[in-house]
C-alpha cells in the first residue's frame, strides 16, 4: 500500500511540475499562436488515465494470461515427490520473505525457465518448467525458486507496472503534442483532427514506446540483480551461482534467459539497452563478488 501511495503522490507531483514547466515556458500559448488549441493540463490527466489504466489492466491479467499463454497446471494437491518438493520449497521461502503462499505450477517447456506474476505479493503465481526440473539438480531449483520469490517479495510486478503506466502516460501525452502540431501546422487543417493527425499520433507512439521502453527494461535489468540477491539469502550464494552457471552450460554464452533469449539477442552496445535480463557472465560476476 505505501509503495502505491508514494507513487500516487510521485505522479502528481510530477504532473504539477510539468504543469508549471508548460505555464512558465508559455508552451500553450505557442501551440495556441499555432492553432494547435490544445489544454494541456487536460491532455496531461487524460493520458495518466490511459497509461495507468492499460497498465493495470494487464497487471490484473497477469495470472490469468500466463496461466493460459504457458499452459501452466497449478499444483493442487500434489501427485508426486517434485510436486511435494516444490510446494514445500516455496512454503518455506513465502514464510522467509513474509508473504501469502503463492500458487505453485509447472508447465511444459524444453527451455529452462521459471517466472512468478499476480497482482500483488500476497496474490501471486510462480511457475516452473519441466526443462527446468530436468536439466537442474534440486538445489539450484531452490535457488531459482528463491530468485522468483524475491520478485514476488519486492513487489516487482506491481512496481514494473507502476513504471509502465508512467511511461505510458508520457508517450501518449507527447504523441498527442505531436499530432495536433503535424495536423494544424503542416497541414493547416483547422476543423477537428484530421487523418494526419490519427496517422502521426499513432507513428509517435511507436517511437516513442519504443525509446521509453529502454527505461522500463533498465529497470528489469536491475530487478534480476535484486532477485539474484535475494535467491542467494533464501538458498545461499553459491546455490543461485550455479543455477546462473546451469543457464549458462544450457545456452550460448551471455544469452539472455526468458522471452529474449527466443530472439537470440545477446551482447552489449545499443542492444543491451533494450535487453530485460543482464548478461549470465554480469549477474555471476556480481553475486561472486558480494559478501
Amino acid at each position: 500500500m505505501m509503495r502505491v501511495l508514494l507513487f500516487v503522490a510521485t505522479n502528481i507531483a510530477i504532473m504539477i511540475v510539468i504543469g508549471v514547466l508548460f505555464s512558465v515556458l508559455g508552451l500553450g500559448q505557442v501551440l495556441d499562436t499555432q492553432g494547435v488549441d490544445l489544454n494541456l493540463t487536460a491532455l496531461l490527466f487524460m493520458s495518466a488515465i490511459i497509461g495507468m489504466t492499460g497498465s493495470f489492466i494487464s497487471l490484473a491479467m497477469s495470472k490469468w494470461s500466463a496461466k493460459r499463454a504457458m499452459g501452466v497446471q497449478v499444483i493442487e494437491q500434489p501427485q508426486n515427490q517434485t510436486e511435494r518438493w516444490l510446494l514445500e520449497m516455496v512454503k518455506r521461502q513465502a514464510q522467509q520473505v513474509g508473504i501469502d503462499m503463492p500458487e505453485v505450477g509447472i508447465f511444459e517447456s524444453a527451455d529452462i525457465n521459471a517466472f512468478a506474476t499476480g497482482m500483488t505479493r500476497n496474490s501471486s503465481l510462480v511457475a516452473v518448467s519441466t526443462g527446468l526440473l530436468q536439466a537442474m539438480k534440486a538445489d539450484e531449483v531452490e535457488a531459482v525458486l528463491g530468485h522468483e520469490m524475491s520478485h514476488v517479495a519486492n513487489g516487482d510486478m506491481v512496481t514494473m507496472a507502476l513504471m509502465q503506466g508512467v511511461v505510458n502516460t508520457f508517450v501518449y501525452f507527447f504523441a498527442t503534442i505531436i499530432g495536433h502540431v503535424v495536423d494544424r501546422v503542416v497541414f493547416k487543417n483547422e476543423r477537428g483532427n484530421g487523418i494526419a493527425y490519427y496517422v502521426t499520433q499513432m507513428i509517435a507512439q511507436i517511437v516513442l514506446g519504443i525509446l521509453a521502453s529502454m527505461l522500463v527494461m533498465w529497470f528489469s535489468r536491475y530487478r534480476e540483480f535484486r532477485a539474484d540477491a535475494g535467491g542467494a539469502n533464501l538458498a545461499s550464494k553459491q546455490k543461485m551461482i550455479n543455477a546462473l552457471k546451469a543457464l549458462q552450460r544450457a545456452h550460448e554464452p551471455d544469452v539472455l534467459p526468458g522471452q529474449l533469449a527466443a530472439f537470440g539477442i545477446n551482447g552489449g552496445g545499443v542492444r543491451k539497452l533494450f535487453m530485460t535480463h543482464p548478461p549470465l557472465t554480469e549477474r555471476i560476476a556480481v553475486l561472486e563478488a558480494s559478501r
